[in-house]
Formats: C-alpha cells, sequence, structure tokens
C-alpha cells in the first residue's frame, strides 16, 4: 500500500465534503432562521421539514433503486451531523426516518421494501416503536402483543418515547408473538398511522428537543395483512438490535453537530465580547477551556466517522464502535455546551442566546437509543469477547 492511499482513510472523499457543505447552506438559510422559534413554540420545523424534502435530505439514506438518494451511512451522518448544528429538533427528521425504515431494508421482503421505502423517499415519515412504559433499557420485557388471525395479525399494546408520533406515516413495531420465548418471540411489522385502532397521546414536555413531537403509540386491535412483518416471525428482536448498531452512530453524528455548533457560537462571542479593555479570548483561562472543547469535539467526530464506515461495511466490531461514538459523542455534546453557557456568563442563561438550547437538547443525546451506562455495558461485552478490532 503506498504511503497517499494509505492516509486517504482519514479525510472526507470530495463527494463527501461537496454533501456537507450543500446542506450547510441549506441549513443556514431555511432552518437556522427557525430554530428558536421551533424551540419557543414547541412546535413541529414544517419549514426544516419541506427544504429538507425538497433537496432529498430528508431520509437520504434510501436505496436509489426506490427512489431515494441512495447515500452510505457516512454521508447520511454528515447530513445529520449539519442540521444539528443549528436546530436539533430538524435533525431527527433523517435520523428518525433512518431509525424507523433500517428494520425494513434489514429484513424486510423486496415488496415491503418497494412500498414503503419509495413513499419513505416520497416523503412519508417512519418511526421507530420499541420502548413500553415498563420496558426501556430492557425491552425485551415488552407487553405489546401481535396475534395470528387467519392472514392478518392484531395488534394490542402501548409503544413510549415514539419521536416524530403523529407526523410519520409509518411505524416499525416490535411484539411479542410467542411469550414464552422471550427475544425470541418477539416480531417486527409496519403498521401505518391510519389503520384502524392506532391513535396517539399527548405530546411530552421536555426538557429540549422540543420541536420534535414525543407521544405514546397505542395500538387498540389493529389488524394488518401478514406481509407487512418485517423478516420472519421471531426474529424482530435481533433485527430491533441489529438497526441500532446503525443507528447510534446517527446519535453520534447529532451530538457532534450540536456541539460543534455551541463551539462556533462560544467562539465568535469570546473574540466580541471585551472585558478589561480586551476581548475575553486575550484571557488565558478561557483559551484553555475553548481548546479543550474544540479537542472533544474533534475526537468525537473522528470516532463518530470511524464508526459510520464500520457502519457501511457491516463490519463485526460496529456493536462495539456503534455504541462507543454514541456514547463519547452524547458526553461530549453535553460538556461542550455547558461550557459554551460558561463562556458567555449570564447571556448563554438565557434563551435570547442559543447555547442554553443546545444545552438542553445535548442531554437527550446521552439517554436514548440506549442510555450511556447501557452503552458502556454493550462496549464492556464486546470488549471481554475480544470483538474490537485495531484501527
Amino acid at each position: 500500500m503506498s504511503g497517499n492511499a494509505a492516509f486517504d482513510v482519514y479525510q472526507l472523499s470530495e463527494e463527501h465534503r461537496a454533501i456537507r457543505g450543500a446542506v450547510r447552506e441549506l441549513c443556514e438559510a431555511k432552518v437556522a432562521p427557525f430554530a428558536a422559534d421551533v424551540d419557543e413554540q414547541a412546535r413541529y420545523p414544517q419549514e426544516a421539514a419541506a427544504a429538507l424534502l425538497a433537496a432529498d435530505f430528508h431520509a437520504p439514506h434510501v436505496p436509489e433503486e426506490y427512489g431515494g438518494a441512495g447515500a452510505d451511512a457516512l454521508a447520511t451522518c454528515l447530513v445529520i451531523e449539519e442540521i444539528a448544528r443549528v436546530c436539533t429538533s430538524s435533525s431527527l427528521i433523517p435520523a428518525v426516518n433512518k431509525l424507523g425504515s433500517l428494520p425494513v431494508m434489514i429484513g424486510g421482503s423486496e415488496e415491503l421494501k418497494k412500498n414503503y421505502l419509495s413513499r419513505l423517499a416520497a416523503g412519508e415519515g417512519f418511526s421507530y416503536c420499541l420502548s413500553e412504559p415498563d420496558a426501556g433499557s430492557d425491552a425485551a420485557a415488552m407487553k405489546t402483543r401481535a396475534v395470528r388471525d387467519g392472514d392478518h395479525w392484531v395488534l394490542d399494546g402501548v409503544k413510549r418515547w415514539i419521536t416524530n408520533a403523529g407526523e410519520s406515516q409509518f411505524y416499525t413495531v416490535l411484539a411479542v408473538t410467542d411469550p414464552e420465548k422471550r427475544s425470541r418471540g418477539i416480531t417486527a411489522f409496519v403498521v401505518e398511522k391510519d389503520d384502524a385502532g392506532v391513535s396517539f397521546g399527548a405530546p411530552e414536555k421536555k426538557l429540549g428537543i422540543k420541536g420534535s413531537p414525543t407521544r405514546e403509540v397505542y395500538l387498540d386491535n389493529v389488524r394488518i395483512p401478514e406481509d407487512r412483518m418485517i423478516g420472519a416471525e421471531g426474529e424482530g428482536f435481533e433485527i430491533a438490535m441489529r438497526t441500532l448498531d446503525h443507528t447510534r452512530v446517527t446519535i453520534a453524528a447529532q451530538a457532534v453537530g450540536i456541539a460543534q455548533g455551541a463551539l462556533d457560537y462560544a467562539l465568535e462571542y469570546a473574540q466580541e465580547r471585551q472585558q478589561f479593555g480586551k476581548p475575553i479570548s486575550d484571557f488565558q483561562g478561557l483559551q484553555f477551556m475553548l481548546a479543550d472543547m474544540g479537542m472533544k469535539v474533534e475526537a468525537a467526530r473522528q470516532m463518530t466517522y470511524a464508526a459510520a464506515a464500520r457502519s457501511e461495511r457491516g463490519d463485526g466490531d460496529l456493536t462495539f464502535f456503534g455504541a462507543a461514538a454514541k456514547c463519547f459523542a452524547s458526553d461530549v455534546a453535553m460538556q461542550v455546551t455547558v461550557d459554551a453557557v460558561q463562556v458567555l456568563g449570564g447571556y448563554g442563561f438565557t434563551r435570547d442566546y442559543p447555547v442554553e438550547r443546545m444545552m438542553r437538547d445535548a442531554k437527550i443525546t446521552q439517554i436514548y437509543e440506549g442510555t450511556n451506562q447501557v452503552q458502556r455495558i454493550v462496549m464492556a461485552r464486546q470488549l471481554l469477547a475480544g470483538v474490537q478490532s485495531e484501527l
């Protein structure tokens, strides 16, 4: 291997850089101006949704054969990162569309893919229904049931913490089909918003990501045809966990974007704010803080991109890298946004400046798609099993 070839893996391709530039330009013009109002009013970011759909960034992962952009895992992360840099709520549009539809891509029949992936590419959203009131980190403890009735399945249960519930048209729902088998008795299905018996709870009143509705999904005697099953009966939990291996990387990208947005604002503010007759960026104590922020953001970014490459290749150590990237990047996002508020002082504590919103948004990245405590359990198991490869 030549020296130049070896170093190519440590930089983005020209195509990836072009994607980043295009998303950044779009976000600065059509997403950022509405971010504060979306948060303040706790409303769905309709302006961002329309702009992302028009530019084909709402679900960039959908393969070209189904009408999508065919973005690889890294490109999808770049899209999410750049949107999160200005509006975390809006970044959940492409992130959750991938989360909801990836089970179909992993285990769905060709007919299922043609139907739902093409409709997703056209703008109909896709959410993911795994968690329940009594089944969070212990997802296998779910109680939602699916009972076969001839050539149909009948679903009953409650799903909680469902991102973009009510906005999405489609839902990947995990349900118990054989209670005796625990995780091996769970099956995945596609449920549509308009199916009889589907309803939604009131939006949760949240600390952050207020523009992305989080609701309960109620399944009351929902009758769906058997061809909406994803994969074979009993394969649902495995498909769900394989999905999370990939989508945890997108949460890492979201966290990197939040952290970068906070760092950008803190750097600009520090150079403009005058105290004691000079910019506060001239003070060594603040310089050290900014240096640590920048160092951590870049470390999180490199770990996230490394995980995205493994997601694209389907490497055997993806479980470790997905968990590590999500855990590390979200911890970085929390620390960097807290520090950004500190850099702005009293101004950072007000809603007139974006860093307090970024700090509130960052917190969820340490919690959803598996808490960071669970991620550490996942990583430890992978390490003890000897499945972490050398970089």
